[in-house]
């Protein structure tokens, strides 16, 4: 067994307008991580169908349940007033402390 290359890691989403339910093929880790929550919660609704040793995953869940979000680029208005906030607000970086024994 070969090491798969990022191009070969494909997500497919199979959606049959004759059926109820979608099939979703995936090797990546943020969608198989929520697939998961998801199946364990709603179980009727999501099932894990097959994983391969190779990582890629094949959840079957209700299509009612499944929607793609399609998000338009920010206007220059909205950049800008993000860049506002931003200077105004400033960054923070929560940093741990470590005790010295």
């Amino acid at each position: 067994m070969r090491k798969l290359s990022k191009y070969e890691k494909e997500t497919i989403i199979n959606w049959n307008e004759g059926e109820t339910i979608a099939s979703i093929y995936t090797f990546n880790a943020s969608l198989k991580r929520r697939l998961e929550d998801f199946s364990r919660k709603y179980p009727l609704l999501c099932r894990l169908e097959r994983s391969t040793p190779e990582g890629s995953v094949t959840y079957v869940m209700d299509k009612s349940r499944l929607s793609i979000r399609l998000v338009p680029p920010y206007s220059e208005e909205r950049l800008a007033a993000a860049r506002e906030c931003a200077k105004e607000h400033g960054f923070q970086v929560i940093q741990t402390e470590e005790k010295i024994a």
